[in-house]
């Protein structure tokens, strides 16, 4: 098919940072509100969608990804109250997830709301959802489209009915029931005129009290900025308020952006009903290098990578906090702890080891650590308990292992499928993994796995996708996809490079990929699909990579830096343009991970992350597929739009450069499984047809 994409105007403006000039052409796209780029960008995607539609194996494939995404239902986001389980459920006829609850574990499933009977003419998802504590009603946030700005319901279980209340602009959440069952706080954003600035979109959250029967607009605020005397907040910062059923103490935690350390505060939980003059006592800051914490009575348990890279936990007392006198549970160790939870007698560590989830226990009153058997080598997706119930539900699965459910008692250290989940339908038998090491460009060992058929050949002739995220000190764990089987039917190979940026060895891992130290993140995934084709899986012609969201930095960089290596490079949702990311509605919180323009480190550190600004005229880049929401609130849309009409004007290759736009869909999140088949079919058929499969 001949492609006739609309070339988009050229405007050159030029920015100087530093010393350095940087030449933008499609700045004015950032409006992209504006009927120009709206125009421009619904003929592109026409364009894109007519192309799909010619591709030899599209249809065979979306009836097969179709097939295998009904082969088991997926079920998560785990929670207990009230002796009631609850969780968010989608069966094979279900194009979204509904909110299903069952008492006991052997009780009959109840489904208390489901968005597949809405008749609205956009899809609205379910975002989040929190039971209170007696497990009788239960606040939810839906929004439509994928859009992610929730709005807060509450439902009764028993009965079923809907409540007259609609709290809206509450994106997180944030809910923590009162012990009355009939209270709650909940965080909330301002209501903010339309021609205010982007990047004070997520500013000013703050936590209210609601009392069900009252008018929400006149809630009391509870926690946040200028509601707390000596507690400190910026206007950037994300506030919460827990209140935690095995504790007389309420904890005021606050994120800073997506800093993964956070700042806790702690007061008596009997001030709530005036928390603007209580005193709030300061447990941990930003410099104590606290990511996660449980509480059990007056006591604060903390997981810190501070002198230690893959962390340890520490406990303190809440009521007279002194981290100098703190007491090491948990010692560092070559395992990362991922997590940590009170359940019964014991606190239990959620690790990564090798890339491999581990469990242990250590008892509350001290004594040794000990590991806790697991059904298989996976992952523990999830896991979940009723305050310091000592019954563990726990979520675990692995590249050929469909999720399981699991009932895990702690004190009796016994584990016992649910039945919740049966083994998958599809012969997962056929496809075989490996887990290998792949030598950096510095000689740093960077994990890889690769998935594909049995009796696979190596003969540089398998088509192969290897994707990569590496940012944010988030872990790619082993998971189980199984749409992807039909990539293995068709001989395709898998691979997952775990690049540092990630969090699959801890901190160091983390901060290897961080600002100034990005290079490493594109350099490792450069390095894995070297790898590959020496190995003699693929060959460049044969090689697609992918990055998604925060994967765009390895994926666009690679692009750049070595269009020679590929048959294909896929952006979805993609960061491209981080230089002009941190004035998007999504960027501000960024700025610690990524860098900002307004400092010299920060730019540079931008500079190696920028792969728009690194498109060069006359270069023969491969085929690319670039994506996008029109409703993302993470990615804004111009960044996919800016790339790709840089990508176009500039090659030379005659390769495609698409771009595939989901008008009612946001970054993924709550789209619904139609979509996610038909990216997935498209995707896949272009990958084989630029590589002639």
């Amino acid at each position: 098919m001949t492609l006739t994409q609309p070339a988009a105007r050229v405007e050159i403006l030029r920015d100087t940072y530093y010393g350095v000039t940087v030449e933008d052409p499609y700045r004015w796209m950032e409006d992209w509100k504006g009927e120009e780029l709206q125009t421009w960008l619904k003929a592109q995607a026409t364009c894109t969608k007519e192309y799909f539609e010619t591709l030899p194996e599209r249809e065979a494939l979306l009836k097969r990804i179709t097939e295998l995404s009904g082969a088991d239902p997926i079920l998560y986001s785990l929670q207990v109250a009230g002796g009631r389980y609850f969780y968010l459920r989608r069966d094979s006829n279900d194009n979204l997830a509904k909110l299903v609850v069952r008492t006991g574990l052997d009780g009959q499933e109840k489904v208390l709301f489901d968005p597949n009977r809405l008749k609205d003419e956009i899809h609205t998802a379910i975002d989040w959802y929190t039971p209170s504590r007696d497990g009788k009603l239960v606040a939810y946030g839906i929004s439509p489209g994928g859009s992610e700005d929730s709005t807060l319901h509450i439902l009764e279980v028993d009965s079923g009915k809907i409540l007259d209340l609609a709290i809206s602009r509450t994106w997180f959440g944030g809910v923590s029931w009162l012990e009355d069952s009939r209270s709650f706080v909940y965080q909330r954003f301002p209501d903010r005129p339309a021609d205010a600035p982007p990047t004070e979109h997520f500013n000013d959250a703050c936590m209210y009290l609601h009392q069900l029967g009252n008018d929400p607009e006149k809630d009391q605020a509870v926690f946040g900025r200028g509601v707390n005397a000596g507690v400190e907040i910026a206007d950037e910062d994300f506030p919460f308020l827990i209140l935690p059923q095995n504790s007389n103490w309420m904890i005021g935690l606050i994120m800073h952006g997506d800093l993964r350390e956070i700042t806790i505060y702690a007061a008596p939980r009997s001030m709530l009903s005036d928390p603007t003059t209580c005193t709030w006592t300061k447990i941990v800051d930003i410099e104590d290098a606290v990511t996660g914490y449980a509480v059990h009575d007056d006591t604060i348990y903390l997981r810190t990578h501070k002198e230690a890279p893959r962390y340890k936990v520490i406990a303190t007392s809440l009521k007279n906090p002194d981290l100098t006198r703190a007491t090491e549970v948990v010692p560092k160790s070559e395992a990362v702890i991922e997590d940590i939870r009170v359940a019964g007698d014991y606190l239990l560590m959620q690790d990564l080891v090798g890339g491999i989830g581990r469990m242990r226990r250590v008892k509350l009153s001290g004594g040794e650590l000990e590991p806790v058997p697991l059904p298989f080598d996976g992952t523990i997706i999830e896991w979940t308990n009723e305050a310091d119930s000592p019954e563990v539900l726990l979520e675990m699965a692995a590249w050929t292992v469909s999720p399981r459910i699991y009932r895990f008692h702690v004190n009796e250290r016994t584990l016992k499928d649910t039945g919740w989940l049966l083994p998958s339908p599809i012969d997962t038998s056929a496809v075989e993994t490996h887990e290998v090491q792949v030598p950096a460009k510095d000689g740093t060992l960077v994990p890889l796995s690769i998935i594909h058929k049995k009796g696979l050949k190596l003969d540089g002739n398998n088509p192969t996708l290897l994707t990569g995220y590496g940012s944010y000190g988030i872990s790619i764990t082993p998971s189980f996809r199984p749409t992807m089987f039909a990539w293995y039917e068709r001989g395709g190979v898998y691979a997952v490079a775990h690049i540092r940026g990630g969090g699959e060895y801890g901190k160091e891992w983390h901060q290897a990929g961080q600002m100034l130290n990005k290079h490493n993140t594109i350099d490792d995934f450069i390095a894995c699909a070297e790898y590959l084709i020496a190995q003699k899986y693929t060959r460049p012609e044969r090689l697609a990579g992918e990055g998604t969201s925060g994967g765009g930095i390895p994926s666009g960089g690679a692009l750049v830096k070595r269009p020679d290596l590929w048959a294909v490079m896929v952006m979805r949702v993609a960061v491209t343009n981080t230089l002009r990311f941190e004035f998007t509605e999504n960027g501000p919180p960024n700025i610690q991970e990524l860098g900002s323009v307004t400092t010299e480190e920060g730019f540079r550190g931008l500079q190696i992350t920028d792969s728009y600004s690194k498109v060069k005229d006359g270069v023969k880049y491969p085929a690319v597929l670039l994506t996008t929401g029109l409703n993302d609130p993470r990615v804004v849309v111009w960044q996919a739009t800016k790339m790709a009409a840089r990508l176009q004007a500039a090659t030379t290759s005659g390769k495609p450069v698409l771009l595939r736009v989901e008008f009612q869909a946001g970054h993924g999140m709550g789209s619904t499984r139609q979509q996610f088949n038909e990216e997935l079919a498209d995707k896949l058929a272009f990958l084989l047809q630029q590589m002639g499969v």
